[in-house]
């Protein structure tokens, strides 16, 4: 006898008594077994947030069964195969720690995910690709061609049916036409300075300031800049000793770690966008 299939059921909506019973019975009702469940009531937006874990001999049934629940609640839902794994496009210029990271996670098995191709608006990390077997597409960007590469990019997208796209330190800016086409399926990693110290060199500029503290943001993309629903953070203590150079290792190691939380608890449909803000059911 077969082991039952697995599941993810992601739902949002308006929270009101009963969602949990109604679901979690219907669930169990029809031969399934819940395996993990996690929830969240949003009381200063009235926002329900739920992600359950399943396993079930016949998802056909429950899916039937749940749609009254879905219309009784006006349920947003989303049932994800544990047998799909997401399909990402990597994308990154010349720093490449956070690209190098990644693909040795997902070498291991450590990142649960198919890397279908790395987008660079630089060569420097086509051996890379080409170590790993990974398609590598060199875009370069100007102010005069942006608009083309970027068609060149959803065409990519759509082609190899990516179900996420990682900005790995791609130090170009995405226009909004593609942040919003691409809402909830671009997750970014930058450094802790920002604001305060932006532009070029901002390691040296927050060394120059003897900053005590380093540390990383990944959050998705949207048009406005850096702003988008944070997933995840941490913070490194820096000390007085610490040269510019240490500060920039501390800081990419961090990224590296930060970028690859987000990206496995993404995979994993672990974060329900909440508005402006994300739950992440860790």
């Amino acid at each position: 006898m077969s082991e039952d299939a697995r599941y993810c059921l992601k739902i949002s909506c308006k929270n009101k008594p009963g969602i949990v019973a109604a679901v979690s019975g219907c669930i169990a009702a029809n031969d399934g077994d819940i395996l993990e469940a996690a929830q969240f009531d949003d009381t200063e937006t009235g926002q329900f947030l739920m992600r359950i874990y399943f396993s079930t001999p016949s998802i056909e049934r429950i899916e039937f069964e749940l749609k009254p629940i879905v219309e009784r609640f006006a349920m947003r839902i989303e049932v994800i195969p544990e047998s799909q794994v997401g399909r990402a496009l990597i994308m990154v210029s010349r720093m490449d720690h956070c690209l190098h990271d990644l693909l040795y996670r997902w070498r291991n098995g450590s990142l649960s995910m198919d890397v279908v191709g790395i987008v660079s608006n630089h060569r420097d990390t086509e051996e890379l690709a080409e170590r790993y077997d990974v398609p590598f597409h060199y875009l370069p960007v100007t102010k005069d061609n942006k608009s083309e590469q970027e068609e060149k990019l959803l065409e990519i997208v759509a082609k190899e049916r990516v179900d996420l796209v990682i900005l790995a330190r791609y130090m170009q800016i995405l226009s909004d036409q593609v942040a919003n086409k691409l809402y909830g399926k671009v997750i970014n990693i930058h450094h802790s300075f920002l604001p305060s110290f932006k532009g070029a060199k901002p390691y040296h500029q927050a060394h120059a300031r003897g900053v005590k503290l380093t540390g990383a943001t990944a959050h998705y993309v949207t048009p406005d800049l850096d702003e988008g629903p944070i997933i995840e953070q941490e913070v490194t203590r820096v000390k007085h000793s610490d040269t510019i150079e240490d500060l920039v290792r501390l800081g990419q190691d961090t990224e590296a770690r930060v970028l690859a939380r987000a990206v496995h608890w993404h995979l994993e449909h672990r974060v329900l966008l909440n508005g402006s803000k994300t739950v992440v059911f860790t």
